[in-house]
């Protein structure tokens, strides 16, 4: 595994010795050497023709490597013009060195100003917003960094304007569209303690690759911990690619839309994590919530002390898999459920093609498994067309009228996109009640709501489908109108106009105080509240429906206790599992 050395030079006062007045490409003056690296040396210079004070990075041109990343860093600065990135005012070279001149910023990087403790939550989540912005402007113009890192990001003294609070620099290592290769397919470049999996593995890096890595900077600027960094470089690349813990395990007093949106941005995988856009929107909107208190994480106590070893407890790792897998396991039964109960509503249709199901099945389960996201739209579109062909469209509509808020609202988490099926599917063992407490075993409050409410959604959407009542029946909707994608639109009005959102709230609130009202470990007390919770949830559901006069019957007494009895167990194995986590 090949590395390069990307460590950028830092601004350090000069001594004496350091003052020279060498001129180099015939116009600019070197006046006192700021710092140096691995990648060559900083000098501040006068620019004698415009006269102007700049910053000169001499890079020695008798080491081709060096200068072949001379050069990339010249091409990647000289597409972007951005406020939140080191403006390149000239490349250069003679017969003894490559020169970048760049514009002189004052101030510190982000590692040193968070060694010091002069940041604040506040302050991180605007530096955060302002590298999102930075990045953004770079991936639009085919420009991937390939190494943020603390010591990447400068904080100027005196900023110019919002966007220019943070100044990003060191482009060497860049990937630039349309451009050969710097190094070959498998060489690994970068920070290994920063860098995504899949740019750990030599495999081709996009703008998911930095964004990693700014997930990975802001987690150790909220929390003082870097969780992959350990001692030695072994055992840091042991930790490339695990689940990390979540942030607000560490910091739980941050706003939850900023820990979530960090956590998704971490994940192994590319594309369950997200994009830019999503994580700057989770900063702005939490941005209200942070505490402005400068040092409120002291990391030079936490590394002191080592604490960040405590994350690689084998345990927790083991723990966090296993979790990691059983979701997507349950996303795979959930698409082989879908399809299987839309073979078998479409039975009794003449129309209805005769499919091998066995097949089908193993490939809904295949593609939910390996890739969530494009499994999900693959069985959606696939289903959409058995329906279609059937002469059902109207079943189409309410597919996507059921799949479109959840890829909506579950966006960075394609593992639960078809979760919301196991509603429906709870339903046809009179057990729909139990959803929301299932969907309590999230995490995130948003994430329990969401799936929660989208559950009850998906299970009104069901009804008009399913051979037999779910929980309430089928509403009245217009003759006919499963034989038509009008009709379909119809009957999803239909639906919405009966209130059926109303309830869909009633379990989203359900599902997202259940963490909080579980919260003691006294288990006698645990499974009161559980009981109580149930209760209060099925009781809520029907009065509810009740009062908007649906035209349908309520569900029988047993269906109640049951699907009550069963949530009452969920919560308290939700509670008894977050406990462990």
């Amino acid at each position: 595994m090949n590395t390069v050395d990307t460590t950028i030079v830092q601004y350090d006062p000069p001594s004496e010795g350091e003052v020279t007045a060498t001129v180099v490409l015939e116009r600019y003056r070197l006046m006192r050497r700021l710092g140096a690296g691995a990648f060559g040396v900083v000098w501040l210079a006068l620019d004698e023709r415009l006269d102007r004070v700049v910053a000169v990075k001499r890079i020695e041109a008798h080491d081709p490597a060096m200068a072949a990343r001379a050069e990339r860093e010249a091409i990647a600065a000289a597409r972007l013009n951005h406020p939140g990135i080191v403006a390149l005012h000239e490349a250069g070279r003679d017969a003894e060195a490559v020169y970048l001149v760049s514009e002189l910023v004052r101030g510190k990087t982000l590692r040193e100003r968070l060694v010091a403790g002069e940041l604040s939550d506040r302050d991180v989540a605007r530096i955060g917003v302002a590298l999102c912005d930075a990045l953004n402007h770079a991936h639009a113009r085919g420009v991937i960094h390939r190494d943020i890192k603390p010591a990447n990001v400068i904080i100027p003294d005196r900023p110019d304007g919002e966007a220019g609070i943070v100044k990003l620099t060191d482009f060497g290592i860049a990937l630039i569209a349309g451009d050969d290769a710097l190094t070959h397919t498998g060489d690994v470049v970068g920070t290994l303690a920063y860098m995504a999996p899949e740019q750990a593995d030599g495999r081709p890096v996009s703008g998911q690759s930095d964004l990693y890595s700014l997930a990975l900077v802001l987690y150790e600027a909220f929390s003082g911990v870097n969780p992959i960094r350990a001692p030695g470089a072994a055992a840091t690349a042991r930790r490339v690619g695990t689940r990390l813990p979540p942030l607000n395990h560490l910091r739980p007093e941050l706003p939850e839309q900023i820990c979530d949106a960090i956590d998704w941005a971490v994940q192994p995988e590319e594309l369950d994590r997200g994009s830019l856009a999503e994580l700057r929107e989770a900063l702005i909107d939490g941005l209200p919530q942070t505490d402005t208190t400068a040092g409120a994480v002291d990391i030079v106590a936490i590394e002191q002390d080592q604490q960040h070893d405590l994350l690689a407890d084998p345990d927790q790792e083991h723990l966090d898999r296993s979790f990691f897998i059983a979701q997507r396991l349950v996303a795979a039964v959930a698409a082989a459920a879908l399809v299987v109960a839309s073979m078998l509503a479409l039975e009794p249709i003449a129309a209805a093609p005769r499919l091998p199901m066995l097949w089908t099945v193993i490939c809904a389960v295949l593609a939910v498994a390996l890739l969530p996201r494009v499994g999900a739209l693959i069985v959606a579109i696939a289903l959409s067309a058995f329906f279609v062909v059937a002469g059902v469209p109207g079943w189409a509509v309410l597919l996507w009228a059921a799949l479109a808020p959840t890829i909506l609202l579950l966006g960075r988490s394609p593992s639960s996109w078809l979760l919301p099926f196991l509603a429906p599917l709870l339903g046809l063992a009179s057990l729909a009640l139990a959803f929301p407490a299932f969907a309590g075993f999230s995490a995130s409050a948003k994430h329990r709501a969401a799936l929660a409410g989208l559950g009850f959604w998906w299970l009104a959407l069901a009804e008009p489908i399913a051979n037999s009542r779910l929980l309430f029946g089928d509403l009245a909707l217009p003759a006919g109108w499963a034989g038509s994608a009008a009709g379909g639109g119809e009957a999803v009005i239909a639906i919405i106009t009966h209130g059926v959102p109303l309830v869909a709230l009633i379990w989203a609130a359900a599902a997202s105080i259940l963490p909080l009202i579980m919260a003691t470990r006294l288990v006698a007390v645990q499974l009161a509240t559980a009981v109580l919770w149930a209760a209060t949830l099925s009781t809520a559901s029907v009065l509810l429906a009740g009062a908007l006069h649906w035209p349908l019957q309520m569900p029988q007494v047993g269906v109640l206790v049951a699907g009550s009895a069963l949530a009452a167990l969920v919560a308290l194995a939700a509670a008894t599992l977050r406990e462990k986590r």
